[in-house]
Parts: structure tokens; sequence; C-alpha cells
């Protein structure tokens, strides 16, 4: 390494211990001695700190989430929206520099993470993103999506069972423009990680298919340099390069616990910028250093200069593909509301809503080029399976159809890559009640905004004879309290096909909560099922009583309604089959269908039910589950456990 990049990586480490120290919380030890390998990668890596979204960079993500300030002094010299303001910001409220990387926060954080592993898994859904996008868009000469996508991790990484499924994946599909630099510092939070993890990380990940490369020191940028050029070499399978480092490498507390996750004290860092002979005041970068970087900037500009004189010429050699290729990248496709034709189903015919996805997914992928994706090895359950499109795989990189394998938790994180990705509209499915092991991953798709709709089936005691294990029960109430994810349970094809429609439109998740068993298509559902919750049948007069449902429950609700009109009663009721949406129509609208006036309410749900608790009020009822269910057919465990029109009729009458 050159003296100017060694003092490049010195002035990224001081800053970093300047920001933690300040901010009195933060962890410095990664950042400290994975500092070199990241500066090394980052002068070897495809990138334009002036255009942070230049579609033809290659991808970065932090996946040790914690190291923020690695990533932040990097962004720093390199010239990113970084200032030395936002390093001295750190961790404080309304930062940019927050205490983990935060996508959105900054132009070039490529993804949110912190929950170890996942940027990991991530890293492997861009790397399927870009192998799809280029397998259709790229011609002879024309490489037109053409990048590396990196990630940098840590033991803890390495440790969490996200990371492995998603590894195992990524070998079995040879994603050979995947590099996974692992630093192996030996070291957590609790101490040596030979108190709980002692195997042999190398040939785990040759098992599953990677080249392993071993770099004997971090200290050793040169060695680091050739392991990168030589992953880069071998595009057949995913590179893991396993970089030995120290935590806090040279400081008092090299080697410590305590350096993972503390600040290394004032009388610490003053030892060692005295070690180091850096007699600068805190919080400063040599002027020297910003020099060589704007090279390291003219460079990148005249890269990308070069990527857009080949976009020019792919324009005119390939003009029907170039517009194409745009219309992915910009999701400049009509999903087709206004289509009578998307919203049709035989009237006369009972379809589980898991089939009227089925149907959806058909009509839409027809239309949406950019739709892809697959299930958690239930895509004959889920109905997710697009049948007249080809499998993705490492033969055939162009199929829309991905087999996730019974990985649910990477699913949904790999899905969260493709997303960030770009170019590409992702889904991915299992049943409802395996959002359980998914739930980290769709909590980031949350926080970072991402569209990645989940199509979760089998949504109630209607699964039937698999009994309670696979019979979801609080898990509807769990996704209705994430905040920005809209959770969609269906009571019909048209309720579904209003589902799909508003879910593409979202900056956000969206559920898809499916029934197993079939449901008759309802007179009067449609469109207005997109303000979330609507009047599905209305009273004769002002309403003295509502029944509100969900899914499969509106039909038994139906009938209740149709047997408390028969007697007299003025009852009105409201299909809910997505919360989140009818909580942002206007006050009028809300307030028209759900009345304050009327306080007579019942609601159903075959679940927990309890997120209908803030319409219900005190004098409401909650016709729903309060135990887990049973191994029976579905219609008998309707009766056992009270969830039918008889119950909805009886709570109502209890409120008259």
């Amino acid at each position: 390494m050159e003296k100017i990049d060694k003092l490049a990586v010195t002035s990224m480490r001081m800053l970093s211990l300047d920001a933690i120290q300040k901010a009195k919380s933060g962890h410095p030890g990664m950042a400290v001695g994975a500092a070199p390998m990241a500066y090394t990668l980052w002068k070897n890596m495809r990138h334009d700190p002036a255009d942070p979204k230049w579609q033809g960079r290659d991808r970065f993500i932090l996946s040790a989430g914690h190291a923020s300030m690695l990533l932040y002094s990097l962004m720093h010299i390199f010239g990113y929206p970084v200032s030395m303001d936002d390093i001295k910001d750190f961790r404080q409220l309304g930062a940019k520099t927050a205490g983990h990387p935060e996508f959105g926060h900054i132009p070039g954080i490529e993804a949110t993470t912190g929950p170890l592993g996942q940027g990991f898994a991530m890293a492997v859904g861009m790397a399927m993103a870009e192998r799809h996008l280029a397998a259709r868009f790229d011609r002879d000469g024309f490489n037109v999506i053409d990048n590396y996508t990196y990630t940098l991790m840590g033991d803890g990484c390495m440790m969490e069972g996200v990371a492995s499924e998603a590894a195992s994946l990524a070998g079995t599909l040879g994603l050979g423009k995947l590099i996974a630099l692992y630093d192996r510092n030996r070291i957590t939070i609790e101490g040596s990680t030979d108190i709980a993890f002692t195997e042999d990380v190398g040939k785990r990940f040759e098992a599953y298919g990677w080249q392993v490369i071993e770099v004997a020191s971090g200290e050793d940028t040169d060695a680091v340099e050739k392991a990168i050029a030589e992953a880069k070499a071998d595009k057949s399978r995913p590179s893991l390069i396993i970089v030995n480092t120290n935590i806090a490498e040279g400081t008092p507390k090299q080697g410590s616990a305590s350096s993972h996750g503390s600040p290394l004290g004032e009388e610490n860092i003053r030892i060692y910028k005295e070690k180091m002979g850096w007699d600068h005041p805190d919080f400063t970068v040599p002027d020297e250093v910003y020099a060589h970087m704007a090279a390291f900037r003219e460079n990148a500009k005249a890269m990308h200069a070069e990527h857009d004189r080949l976009m020019d010429e792919y324009k005119k050699a390939y003009p029907e593909l170039w517009y194409e290729l745009n219309a992915f990248l910009d999701d400049q496709f009509d999903h087709g509301e206004s289509d009578p034709a998307l919203w049709e189903f035989d009237k006369d015919t009972k379809l589980a809503t898991r089939k009227c996805s089925e149907i959806m997914l058909t009509r839409l992928t027809e239309r949406l080029p950019n739709l892809i994706g697959g299930s958690a090895d239930l895509g004959p359950s889920n109905l997710t399976y697009m049948k007249a499109f080809a499998d993705f795989s490492k033969e055939d990189p162009a199929g829309r159809n991905f087999h996730f394998g019974i990985r649910e938790f990477a699913m949904a994180a790999i899905a969260n890559g493709m997303a960030l990705y770009g170019g590409i509209r992702p889904y991915c499915a299992t049943f409802l009640v395996f959002a359980d092991y998914m739930k980290p991953a769709l909590r980031l798709s949350s926080l970072m905004g991402l569209n990645v709709i989940y199509v979760l089936t089998h949504d109630s005691i209607g699964v039937g004879e698999d009994g309670p294990t696979h019979q979801p029960i609080e898990q509807l109430d769990m996704l209705r309290a994430t905040p920005n994810t809209y959770v969609f349970r269906p009571a019909d094809g048209r309720e579904t096909c209003a589902s799909y429609l508003a879910a593409l439109k979202l900056k956000a998740p969206a559920v898809l909560a499916l029934s197993r068993q079939n449901l008759p298509q309802i007179e009067g559902t449609g469109e207005d099922a997109m303000k979330g919750g609507y009047i599905l049948r209305d009273s004769k007069g002002l309403p003295e009583l509502i029944i509100m449902a969900s899914g499969s429950e509106v039909e038994p609700a139906l009938k209740a309604y149709g047997e408390l009109t028969a007697k007299g009663v003025n009852v009105r009721l409201v299909s809910m089959p997505c919360m989140e949406l009818f909580e942002e129509q206007p006050w009028n609208y809300r307030e028209k269908v759900l009345p304050n006036s009327c306080r007579a309410r019942v609601a159903a749900e075959a679940l927990g039910g309890m997120s209908f608790n803030k319409y219900l009020g005190l004098d409401g009822r909650l016709v729903s589950m309060k135990s887990f269910g049973a191994s029976a057919p579905a219609g008998k465990l309707f009766e056992k456990f009270a969830i039918n029109a008889e119950a909805i009729k009886e709570a109502a009458e209890a409120l008259l």
C-alpha cells in the first residue's frame, strides 16, 4: 500500500474513533480493524460518488451494520454526501449518520443493516437480480447489466442462520459475481468466538459451492487486493474472502471484547494517536488525502462516461431492448386497473383466495414483465408458480420463477435485495403461519419502504387437518402491528384483484393473507376494496349495528347480516380487507363507513382478531380464536371454535 493510502486508512480509523467517542456510543472495534480491507475494496469497486444511484455501479452492503462508522468514514473520504458535520453528528437525533446504516438516509447506502446476516442475504438477492436482468438484456458486446455485488460481514453474520440459508442458495445458483469479505476477528460482545463458534467456515462455504480465499492479515492490503482480483476471475461460483484481522487493531484495546460495542475512551484514543504519529485535531482528514481521493473521483467519472457511451451504442443497436430496459428500471408498466377483464371472476364459482391470487398473478405477469418471484418450496400449495415462464436457475437465469427452497427467512431477505437492486418487482410466498420465520426480513422491508409482495396462504383455522402447528392465530395481528406494512385479507376474487392492484402502488411491503378453503364470489365487492374498508351491505335506515369482517369470515358475516335484517334490525356490513389502507382514507370517509354514532359493533376473523379492537370500542364484541386450533376438517373446526354466522348473530343480538 502506498503511503497516501495508508494515510487515508488512518484517517478513516481516526474519524471512527472520534465520532464514537463524541457520541459516547458505537462500535469502534470493527471500524478500526476492517478499515484497510474496506478501503482497498472501495478503491477497486466500480462506483461514482457524484452519482450514487448510477445503475452501472457495483453494489456494496455492510452486513455487519454495527460498524457503521466504517461505512460513513469511507463515504466521507471518497466524496459521498457525508460532511464532517455529519460525522460529528453520529448517532444523534435527526442525523444522517444513524447508529446503523439506514437506506434512504444517505445516497450510497444500499441497504438498512444491523440485524446480522440479513445484509449478506440481501447481497445474494442483489446478485440474483443482476444475473436475471443481465440474462434478459445483455447482448454480445453489450454487457449493459454488469456489476459485482460485495458484502462485508463479521463473525456474528456467520453465526446467523439466515446467512447459511442464503449462502446455500447462492452456491446452488452459481452466483459468480457475488463476493463476500469476512472480517474474521474472532471477537463478539461476550468474548472470544471460541466459546460458541469453532467451526471451519471455509470448509462450510466450500461445501455450499463457493470459492474460498484466505488472507492472513487484514493489514496486508496487497493480499486483499489480490484476493479480490482472484474472486472476480472465477465467475462460475460466488467467492468468500476470509480476512483475518484484529478487532481495534493497534489500539490499547486490541483484541478485547469491550472494543466491540463501546467507545475506546479518551485516554486510549490519545495513546493510539500518539503511537500512530497522528498530530491533528479531532475530526481531521489531511488535505493530501482529500486531494488523493479527488483523483479517484475523476477516474470514476471517466468510468461512468464510458458506461454511458456503451448505453448510447446499445440504444442504437437494440432500440426496443433499450426502451424495455428503461421501462424495467423506472417501472413504467400499466397495471391494468381500468381493464374490466382484470376484475372478472365467475360469480357462480367458489374459489379459495389463493386460487384467485394465482389467477391474478397470471394476469399481472402478462402485463408486468418485471414481476418475478416464487415460494419457499410451497409453490403447488401457494399457487404462485407462473406456468407460462421458465425457472430461474444457474443454467437459465432469465427464468421468472424462483425456487427459494425451504428457507423462509432468507427468501424474504433475498427479495429485499432484489427490490433494492432495482428493475424488478419481487414477490415471495409461504404459509401465513411461517411469517414467524420471515418476520425479521419483512420488518426490514417495512423500514426501507420496499414494495415486496408477500403471498401468505393458508390463512386461518381453515387450514384444517394439518392442525395447530400450521394454523395461524397471532400472525395476522403481528403483521398488522408492524409499521409501514399493509396487510390484505380479501374475501373473494375481486377483493383479491383490488389487493394486488393496491399493493403494486405502495412504497411499502404488502402481505396478502389468502384462504386454503373455497369461498363464494360475493356480489358488491370490487374497486371499493382498494380503500381498505367499505360498506358491503347497508341498512335501510341509520345503522343500529355494524358487523365487520375480513377474508373468509365475510361469508358468515353476510349470512348473519341477512338473518338480522330479516328480523328488522338496521345492520351495516363492512368488509375490511386492509386496515392500513382504511386508516389512510379521509376522516369523513371513515366516519361514513364506521359512524361514531353506532357503538354496537361486531367483528369476525378466524384468527386472533385483536386488530379489530380499535374499531369495536368498549361496547363491541369480537368473534375470533381464543386459543390455538386443532387437527380436523376445516368445517368441523369452524363449528368447534364457533367462528360462524350463528356466533356472529348471537354476539350482535347481545348488543341490541
